[in-house]
């Protein structure tokens, strides 16, 4: 019997690349990601205690409005390094996957 994680189909995307980043950087990146994980709970929460629908979906929007802020960042942050670094080096694939990406996240 397969577990859980076994069934999820994860893209090999770019999970061979790393990158090491500021200590700025990554405090503010995760500082976001704990305040997002924040508003899930709350969701979680009126869910629990029955809150109005509208309500709901109210705060699921300012989740999603968050999770497009840390995009917005982590983009951002990705062209000024990853990218620059690799045009430098001859590599233009990197434009070709940030583009592919792009398309991804703004369905």
């Amino acid at each position: 019997m397969a577990t859980k994680e076994k069934e999820i189909n994860i893209p090999d995307c770019c999970c061979h690349k790393t990158r090491e980043r500021s200590l700025k950087e990554y405090t503010d990146l995760k500082n976001r990601l704990k305040r997002i994980e924040g508003q899930v709970r709350g969701v979680i929460k009126m869910l629990d205690e029955n809150a109005y629908c509208i309500d709901i979906m109210n705060q699921v929007a300012a989740v999603n409005s968050a999770l497009n802020s840390f995009n917005k960042v982590l983009v951002a942050n990705h062209m000024r390094t990853c990218v620059i670094k690799d045009i430098k080096e001859g590599n233009e694939e990197s434009v070709e996957e940030l583009l592919k990406t792009l398309q991804k996240i703004m369905k």
